[in-house]
């Protein structure tokens, strides 16, 4: 009997350590993972540290607001010529030193406000980018989550091509992060400590989406419509090289892809789908690409705060269309008031 009880309980430890459910934040998940022969990047028990554990997962599902766009409001794709000479490495933070918020990353908190976080950021960089490093004004989160209606459903999700919309037809005001009082409609959802303990209050999940206002906050010396600023042109981009060339010429571009299980974990590499089932669609701002041991990669900012990942940045497999991250790619040019 004690024999059939020990090999019982080596057998249960067996499986639980290949057959996880939900228990991809434990250690036992995170050191599989980086054991694994066939994985290049490396996942950490660190990420989501300071969310209650049991709710984790769901927190993260929460987060992704990337939703599909309806037919009729995809955009026409494009025409891009791409060059003969395309390098094999591209960062816009070092392509456009002037422009500073392409090193920044932003926190969306408890909010699934990916897919408006994703379109300011593109903007605000190419906005910058366009006037040659004379406009560094940060593009609202705030304004465009709480104000555009065919968008989606604000903190509960989003269509991409709706906030390119809503900035070409509307126009976005500036704002930056929760309680920094800089621009005209700063984000009023509280940054939250997703991964840390101790420097901000935990994440509690989706919280409600903001009132929209269009006024300024008191203090500041602009008014709401004269503070907009809008996309001349808006576009959808397909193909790997087509995506490099209009990285390369014009500045960082939206896009999204399917959440997995095992992404919440990313600690540094070149991320490539390896276990779990899919949490969501998901939002980023895609500026650069590069080679890590022999894995072609995109260079990406997500929205998660800079305690994520690393730094706030990942590199997801290139050319692939890992994770649908080569599917929906948008942007535009800006109007230089």
């Amino acid at each position: 009997m004690k024999a059939l009880l020990v090999l019982v309980f080596v057998g249960a430890a067996w499986s639980y350590r290949f057959d996880f459910h939900d228990d991809y934040f434990s250690e036992a998940f995170v050191n599989y993972h980086n054991s694994r022969d066939d994985v290049s990047w490396k996942a950490t028990t660190e990420n989501f540290k300071n969310v209650p554990y049991k709710g984790r997962m769901d927190y993260v599902k929460s987060l992704c607001g990337a939703n599909p766009a309806p037919p009729e409001m995809k955009f026409p794709v494009k025409e891009i010529e791409v060059p003969k000479d395309l390098p094999d490495t591209f960062d816009a933070r070092t392509q456009w030193p002037d422009c500073p918020s392409l090193k920044e990353v932003r926190d969306q908190g408890a909010c699934g406000s990916c897919w408006a976080f994703g379109c300011v950021e593109a903007a605000t960089d190419r906005l910058c980018i366009q006037s040659k490093g004379i406009v560094n004004a940060h593009l609202s989160a705030e304004d465009l989550t709480s104000c555009c209606r065919t968008c989606g459903n604000g903190c509960n999700g989003g269509f991409l091509e709706g906030a390119w919309n809503y900035l070409k037809r509307d126009g976005i005001v500036t704002g930056g992060p929760y309680n920094s009082h800089q621009g005209c409609l700063p984000y009023e959802i509280k940054a939250c400590d997703h991964h840390v303990v101790g420097k901000l209050q935990p994440c509690k999940g989706d919280g409600p989406t903001p009132r929209c206002k269009k006024e300024c906050e008191s203090g500041y010396n602009n008014t709401y419509s004269k503070d907009e600023h809008h996309a001349k042109t808006v576009h959808a981009v397909e193909g790997v090289e087509q995506i490099m060339t209009e990285i390369m010429t014009n500045g960082p571009v939206e896009a999204a892809f399917t959440v997995y299980s095992d992404f919440p974990t990313y600690k540094s590499g070149v991320y490539e789908h390896k276990s779990g089932g899919p949490l969501g669609g998901h939002a980023i701002k895609t500026l650069g690409w590069g080679n890590e041991d022999g894995k072609d990669y995109w260079l990406v900012a997500n929205s998660w705060n800079p305690d994520w990942g690393d730094n706030g940045f990942f590199k997801i497999l290139r050319g692939r269309d890992e994770c649908g991250i080569e599917s929906n790619i948008v942007a535009g040019m800006m109007v230089l008031e």
